[in-house]
């Protein structure tokens, strides 16, 4: 169901229509077990220049296919593909002389510092010497590198890795610029600091730019959108024309906390409504007719809660889009991950989190980590309640992740205390480590060996035997969804299916404690959605979840934050409390936890300063 073209002068008063790229009918496929899997099914589309392009769609949709084909990295195998204006079949060199491609994993040298980056780069674009100088001074302005020319690229932060591969891409400027995803893993300030350096290249140079994104409020910063699904063109158009198909069918619910989330899982499942997810302090309800919601009965229960009619947003018709092709219902994926512990919608009713009885599952005193001189982890101190789910935010580099490794027993502490399931860590971190389940931000596994070589090995390295070992491996792959993968190489797989087996190996042996750093780094929104109702799910049946995510709007699914920078905490507490912190005044909190988020590290690095 595509959409027409929009017209010549876009939605931002550019008039050059004329194309950067053109797909006619083009099929690209490739090899997977006995038989081929088509991952362009002859698509046809345009991409105007002097536009910033947003390509959207599911994990395994075909974007980084399509782009690599743009840059001549793959040959198409049917159709015609050209590229400003020359012949992809033709032209290669020549195209991948005017473009820039930045992929999802930019092919920095970490043992080199910034600027020997940037002279590698400059050296292998052929820009001479006396041209380097002075794109090097805008290139660290625009990137707010300049002061970390002489540090090590492998002792930068997530988001500064990701401005100096931009950098490194653009040390010779191309007149389109192609990147595959490039705020994943990043915070909500360097996210906006690599969206303005895009804005800025488009409205200044005048450069055209195509970037895939997992983020859909980017999107909706793009002049167009592409969505693709299963290699298929579902739409393309600016963002308002497909959110204005959803006027009038998004509503917003404010419920106790403490049902929150229990509100919003018993909405995702009824008929009639497209979609249901946490948007601050209620939950956010688009519905699949313009007859509105009918309170008997979505919540027969809650007698008290209206349905407040709010704005429909790109991210309501996305949704809508892939629902209506999907076959499989997403949220099977948690009634098999978590089957028969409780009624299904999260938390048991009355209980709260930390109502069990006993010590906490977590349990961090004046914890510290130094590492030479330099202290990544400075006197935090928090515990996690039983079936609590706890976030943990920060901007990259702020701790996060080191506090994590701490907890699991992979690296010791500095000075501090720490016990996880009721031990201490300095003397049983390895009887603590078989209590738990832990995902690395990066993927981990074993990508040489199939799935279910993975779950196999997994599940004797936790010591499950027999009936139960060969149980808990089909309820990974049937719970996962990875039965129709399970030959498949790990490593090969895309990015949401290897986040799904990643979870599925942490939770083989079923355990109390569950440590998740950015499980949905990179995924898209609707593996997001699956994942959070399994964590969810988890949660209310005892399991204690602690979290680190860049996604702002996943913070409001977590009981209690923790937002840290340089080591240190800045804020905990509910996310209502924080956002109430983190605002004007008391009257006026912060209007989303992604603006209370910016203001307390803007706050914090301004207070440092």
């Amino acid at each position: 169901m595509g959409r027409e073209a929009p017209p010549e002068n876009g939605n931002n008063g550019r008039a050059d229509g004329a194309a950067a790229i053109s797909f006619k009918r083009v099929r690209k496929t490739f090899p997977r077990g006995e038989g081929r899997i088509e991952a362009l099914k002859g698509i046809s589309i345009e991409i105007r220049k002097g536009r910033v392009t947003g390509l959207v769609g599911p994990d395994g949709a075909g974007k980084t296919t399509l782009m690599r084909l743009s840059v001549c990295l793959l040959e198409p195998d049917e159709g015609a593909l050209t590229v400003m204006g020359m012949d992809a079949a033709e032209d290669p060199l020549a195209i991948q002389s005017a473009v820039r491609y930045m992929p999802q994993q930019f092919g920095l040298y970490e043992d080199l510092s910034v600027q020997e980056n940037l002279d590698l780069y400059a050296d292998l674009q052929g820009v001479l010497p006396a041209d380097r100088k002075e794109r090097y001074a805008e290139l660290t302005r625009m990137t707010r590198l300049g002061e970390f020319t002489d540090r090590l690229a492998g002792r930068l932060s997530g988001g500064m890795k990701q401005k100096l591969g931009l950098a490194c891409t653009l040390v010779r400027p191309p007149e389109l610029l192609i990147l595959d995803e490039p705020t994943v893993g990043v915070d909500p300030v360097s996210r906006r600091e690599l969206w303005n350096i895009v804005s800025r290249l488009v409205e200044e140079e005048g450069m055209s730019v195509l970037l895939s994104t997992a983020y859909l409020d980017e999107a909706e910063k793009c002049d167009e959108v592409i969505l693709l699904h299963e290699g298929e063109v579902l739409g393309q158009g600016p963002p308002g024309d497909f959110t204005r198909e959803q006027k009038g069918r998004a509503y917003w619910v404010k419920p106790p906390a403490e049902k929150k989330r229990d509100i919003q899982w018993r909405l995702s499942r009824r008929d009639g409504v497209v979609d249901a997810v946490i948007q601050g302090d209620g939950v956010r309800v688009v519905m699949g007719h313009d007859d509105g919601p009918d309170k008997e009965d979505l919540l027969p229960e809650e007698n008290d809660l209206d349905f407040e009619p709010v704005d429909a947003r790109f991210e309501d018709s996305y949704v809508a889009l892939l629902q209506s092709r999907q076959e499989a219902n997403a949220k099977d994926m948690a009634a098999e991950a978590t089957p028969g512990k409780d009624d299904g919608a999260g938390r048991k009713t009355g209980e709260s989190p930390g109502d069990s009885p006993g010590d906490s599952p977590i349990d961090v005193e004046n914890v510290r980590r130094r590492f030479g001189d330099f202290y990544a982890v400075k006197d935090v101190s928090f515990s996690v309640g039983h079936g609590e789910v706890f976030g943990l935010l920060g901007a990259n580099g702020a701790g996060k992740t080191t506090t994590f490794r701490m907890l699991c027993g992979l690296l010791p502490a500095s000075g501090g205390k720490l016990r996880v399931a009721g031990l201490d860590l300095r003397r049983a971190a390895a009887k603590a480590r078989a209590r738990i389940g832990y995902m690395s931000q990066k993927f981990s596994l074993y990508g040489n060996l199939s799935v279910v070589e993975n779950l196999n090995f997994f599940s004797s390295a936790y010591n499950l035997k027999g009936k139960r070992r060969q149980d808990r491996i089909e309820w990974a792959l049937e719970g996962f969804d990875l039965k129709d993968r399970a030959d498949a190489a790990s490593g090969l797989l895309p990015l949401g299916y290897k986040q799904r087996l990643a979870l599925a190996c942490a939770l083989m042996h079923e355990p109390e404690i569950l440590f998740l750093d950015e499980p949905t780094s990179g995924v898209d929104p609707m593996a997001r959605r699956e994942f959070w109702d399994v964590i969810n799910a988890l949660s209310g049946s005892g399991v204690t979840v602690l979290v680190t995510t860049h996604f702002m709007e996943e913070a409001e699914y977590c009981d209690r934050l923790a937002i840290m920078a340089a080591g240190e905490i800045l804020a905990l507490g509910a996310p209502a409390e924080i956002k109430a912190r983190a605002g004007k005044s008391e009257d006026e909190p912060a209007a989303s936890m992604e603006e209370a988020f910016i203001a307390l590290i803007e706050s914090s690095s301004a207070a440092r300063d």
